[in-house]
């Protein structure tokens, strides 16, 4: 590792401690945005993490980038996704993108004056995404776009997305008529929606609708219409790992506080931790962190290298988020009650886990994903 990627991740985890952490068990119970704090990150250049140095970003690795966020998320994992998002719309931008366009949006995403995420999901389309609904026809110099998006991160608060829309509906298959646009918010960009959640709150998880919205032709990534799906499902690559990583982060604090708690708390005379089932307990919590960790790693390494990873982030992004699943639960059942109270932040992993078992595609999709690589790589 580079002393630059040294400092800046001692950067994050002083951060992390000294601003976030005392704030963060309020604020998310609250739901309060952390309107202060995004500034703080911007100003630490977090929106520019894996952007090139030539376009103002920090130029991190994904191997770097997956520490920063396994740092964040062990502390409040709702942050890492104000920055994921984000920066797998500046992704696409800065490996799909034409270079005017690399030129004119990555420095601003980069210093956050542009920040936001990516407009997928419709109200009747999640995992397929062929079957959006959303469409632009072109217009003159533009497109006019119209249909609705939901579960959109930054939507709220955020001012621009890579918006997948059908620029061909009637192409067959679908996805040959899928483009990306750069969608900045105005006329005809409705007021987003909030939505609430179980866990995951702080950010703003938002849905809108687009009604006869103007985008400018050179918006369209690439410059190519049909290409969208494909430029997305690689940005999610990076997402998925994301992801994983946010797992990492989840596990590893629910086993410090596990371990913590089992040493102070004690039962017939001697700590919990002294009794075999609590042992058993955290033996299992630590090897799921371990192992996590190593799968992240080798995933972010394949996209490092420039290679397709849908296999490596997939198992990742399986393992990792299921990890962070069960240790939140095995951490609440060390704690007992007091793992039950709002006063401990174990209630929190609890509820934030299940959105990773969830997001960037659901884990029974990664395990089909997996299983068609796998295949794919290894034919009898």
């Amino acid at each position: 590792m580079e002393e630059k990627d040294s400092l800046i991740l001692e950067a994050v985890e002083r951060f992390m401690e000294k601003e976030v952490r005392p704030v963060a068990r309020a604020m998310e119970q609250q739901d309060v945005y952390p309107a202060e704090i995004v500034e703080k990150m911007k100003a630490m250049g977090l929106f520019g993490a894996i952007i090139a140095e030539e376009y103002g970003g920090l130029g991190l690795s994904a191997s770097t980038y997956t520490k920063v966020i396994e740092r964040i998320s062990a502390v409040w994992m709702s942050l890492s996704g104000i920055v994921n998002s984000h920066l797998i719309m500046a992704a696409t931008v800065q490996r799909d993108g034409t270079e005017e366009q690399k030129q004119r949006f990555l420095p601003r995403f980069a210093s956050g004056e542009l920040r936001g995420g990516i407009a997928l999901t419709e109200p009747d389309c999640g995992t397929d995404l062929q079957a959006i609904r959303t469409t632009a026809r072109p217009d003159g110099d533009g497109y006019v776009v119209n249909g609705a998006k939901t579960w959109i991160t930054n939507a709220y608060y955020g001012n621009c997305v890579a918006l997948l829309v059908k620029t061909d509906p009637n192409a067959r298959p679908a996805h040959k008529g899928m483009s990306l646009l750069i969608a900045e918010k105005g006329p005809g960009f409705a007021a987003p929606r909030k939505l609430e959640k179980l866990g995951y709150r702080g950010v703003d998880t938002a849905e809108f609708a687009l009604e006869n919205y103007r985008v400018p032709r050179d918006r369209l990534i690439g410059g190519v219409e049909g290409k969208g799906l494909q430029q997305i499902l690689s940005g999610l690559a990076l997402g998925r790992i994301n992801v994983a990583a946010r797992g990492v982060g989840v596990a590893r604090a629910a086993l410090q506080d596990a371990l913590r708690y089992a040493q102070l708390r004690k039962t017939f005379g001697q700590p919990i931790a002294q009794h075999q089932a609590i042992q058993l307990k955290l033996a299992d919590m630590a090897t799921r962190v371990e192992a996590s960790r190593l799968l992240v790693e080798a995933a972010a390494r394949a996209y490092d290298s420039g290679e397709r990873c849908d296999l490596e982030a997939g198992m990742a992004k399986l393992f990792a988020s299921e990890a962070a699943l069960a240790n939140a639960t095995e951490a609440m059942r060390i704690h007992g009650a007091y793992g039950y109270s709002k006063e401990l932040d174990i209630e929190r992993y609890y509820r934030d886990a299940p959105l990773m078992v969830i997001g960037e595609g659901t884990n029974e999709m990664q395990r089909i994903i997996i299983a068609r690589q796998l295949l794919a790589r290894f034919p009898a």
